[in-house]
């Protein structure tokens, strides 16, 4: 008999090994529906990709230099993070959003995302999301096996958390810990909450004695440059969540920090001792190299600054044929994603056999090549007739240096610069209309 022969026994078996709360999770949609659209332009088809939501615009200049001179770098480096990168963080959030910290309070890890999901194995708490939020958050609660409580929104609202809302959510077990998660501004929906919101939000955290997580990974791209944290009017309870994939355009670096106030130091340290027990550190050359993005400095100024442009000319864009194809259209105020409602015109998408977030997406790829995702990937009801779209399938380099090289920011310039996303909202739209 060959090695080739030998049959595994029956305790392999998936159903047997495969712990209760993995089962039924597939790859994260925005992975998924990426790799669909490769597929199908593989196969010669046209697709407008507007599913996955990474950064269109290049890695600046200063950081790719940075990145090559410090190659050589080959040591393990702190489980918190290389010292000086930390000092920079600090320095970037005392002069964006005037907060002290100290090195000591940053901890770094290999992405925002793998901090988040330590968080949760750390902290024995029930996980509060507003309802759209990013597909990750509850697929990270579900593997460690934590409750989860979606907090319900409404558009006049912007699709944000309400103090009523937090009100009602912990009115019963008012001891029971818990962990809310905001992210603004937000994925799926561009929201970025006012001041007079994030006041509010944060008395009512702090009534319920919430632990905040304040996901700011879009703070850099938020379209008036005005971006504020949680951390302002909550200082003791949030943490802030941050990196360099979305506003640096640097995800595939894999780098993002939190940032803990004194009161919380233990919990820093038990992610901390989990951290050094699984990815031990960060990339040591990432580490010395993404210094200089948060060091800011006229050039990441310039180039978050034009990135700003494009991105809320592109929005404009979307809300104006969106809304006039008679979708409902969040207000857009940072990143580069829309969470349109086609229920307005659900009796039209429902006699062409359209009843649910999956069939709108499913029928707009196959019979637009428009790739998006369904809103019940972000915990919406599967019949609300709402998606995800990021309107990112653009060369940012080229887009960039046009505008530098003087090139006026108006609809011909989208033509020109972000073609297949203008080709796409246009294919929706009309799509839409019937």
């Amino acid at each position: 008999m060959s090695p080739r022969d030998i049959q595994a026994p029956d305790i392999f078996a998936p159903s047997v090994q495969l712990n209760l709360n993995i089962r039924g999770l597939g790859l994260s949609a925005t992975l998924a529906i990426n790799e669909r659209s490769a597929a199908l332009m593989k196969q010669g088809r046209k697709v407008s990709k507007l599913g996955l939501g990474q950064s269109p615009f290049p890695v600046p200049d200063i950081m790719q230099k940075a990145l090559r001179d410090n190659a050589f770098q080959k040591d393990y480096l702190p489980v918190q993070g290389l010292y000086g990168l930390r000092e920079k963080i600090c320095g970037y959030l005392q002069r964006t959003q005037g907060l002290d910290f100290d090195p000591e309070d940053i901890l770094i890890g290999p992405g925002s995302k793998e901090l988040m999901f330590l968080l949760q194995l750390v902290y024995y708490g029930d996980l509060l999301i507003p309802t759209p939020s990013w597909v990750s958050y509850a697929p990270q609660a579900q593997i460690i096996g934590r409750p989860i409580r979606w907090l319900p929104t409404a558009p006049e609202n912007g699709l944000g958390v309400t103090p009523q809302v937090l009100h009602d959510a912990c009115q019963n077990d008012p001891d029971r810990p818990r962990l809310l998660i905001l992210n603004s501004p937000g994925n799926p929906t561009g929201t970025a909450y006012t001041p007079d919101q994030m006041l509010a939000i944060a008395e009512a955290a702090r009534e319920h004695r919430l632990l905040l997580l304040s996901d700011e990974i879009y703070g850099g791209v938020q379209f008036d440059g005005r971006h504020q944290s949680a951390a302002r009017y909550y200082r003791g309870g949030t943490i802030i969540s941050d990196g360099i994939s979305k506003w640096a355009g640097a995800g595939g670096w894999r780098l993002g920090f939190f940032a803990f106030p004194k009161s919380l130091s233990w919990l820093k340290d038990a992610m901390a001792a989990a951290a050094s027990e699984t990815y031990t550190s960060v990339s040591a050359p990432i580490q010395h190299a993404a210094k200089v993005a948060f060091e800011g400095g006229p050039e990441m100024e310039l180039y978050l600054h034009r990135s700003r442009q494009v991105l809320e000319a592109l929005a404009s864009f979307v809300t104006d044929q969106l809304t006039d194809a008679g979708a409902r259209v969040n207000p857009i105020r940072g990143g580069f994603y829309a969470f349109p409602n086609f229920d307005p015109v659900s009796e039209k998408l429902h006699a062409r056999g359209i009843v649910t977030s999956e069939q709108l997406c499913e029928r707009l790829l196959e019979e637009t090549g428009v790739a998006t995702l369904p809103g019940s990937a972000f915990g919406r009801p599967d019949t609300e007739l709402s998606l995800r779209l990021a309107f990112v399938d653009f060369d940012g380099e080229l887009a960039l240096r046009a505008l530098s090289n003087g090139e006026t920011l108006d609809e011909a310039f989208l033509n020109r610069h972000c073609p297949r996303v203008m080709e796409g909202i246009r294919a929706m739209a009309q799509w839409a209309r019937g």
